[in-house]
């Protein structure tokens, strides 16, 4: 979730009709680097998790159990099979993390989006659209032969966005968890 401190300089502005209410356009700074930036999405990824945990339909206990320790240490295992990169958004205004991208290429050359997310009030303005240029580009760069990403069953709005960087949907995996 982002800060008050964001959150503060939000207003509903009748008379310019600017989008979302925000005072004006908002200054993106984007930048990078490795798996040791993975701490500075800690906020923004609990706020995804939160997501997807009340938009999942059969593994809301999934999402209930799975903390940001855990996803970071799924992550840094992923990584030291290959490369990682985090991007980050960074609104210039208050210098918070507005959204991320982590990224990955495996050693058999397969580039993976692992996580994305955007802030709320950050979305429509091509926050998203620059980290996934950013991250494919990078991908390229590693010599990806292919690349990947999984949505979880009942985010299918996210659909569009995907397709518009060239993914389509390949296969459907069911998965059966035991209750005990």
């Amino acid at each position: 979730m982002v800060s008050n401190k964001v959150l503060n300089r939000v207003y509903v502005n009748y008379d310019s009709g600017i989008r979302m209410g925000l005072v004006s356009k908002p200054k993106i700074t984007f930048a990078h680097g490795n798996e040791s930036r993975l701490d500075e999405i800690k906020v923004l990824w609990e706020h995804l998790n939160q997501c997807m945990n009340e938009r999942s339909t059969h593994f809301k206990q999934h999402f209930s159990a799975m903390t940001f320790a855990k996803r970071k240490k799924e992550l840094l295992k992923k990584a030291s099979c290959g490369v990682m990169r985090v991007d980050l958004a960074v609104d210039e205004l208050c210098g918070e993390v507005v959204g991320y991208l982590v990224s990955s290429v495996n050693s058999e050359k397969v580039g993976c989006v692992e996580s994305i997310f955007v802030s709320e009030l950050f979305r429509g303005i091509g926050v998203g659209d620059k980290l996934m240029s950013n991250a494919l580009a990078w991908m390229e760069e590693k010599g990806a032969v292919e690349k990947m990403l999984e949505v979880t069953v009942g985010n299918e709005q996210v659909h569009g966005f995907y397709e518009r960087f060239g993914f389509l949907p390949r296969q459907t995996l069911f998965k059966q968890v035991n209750k005990g």
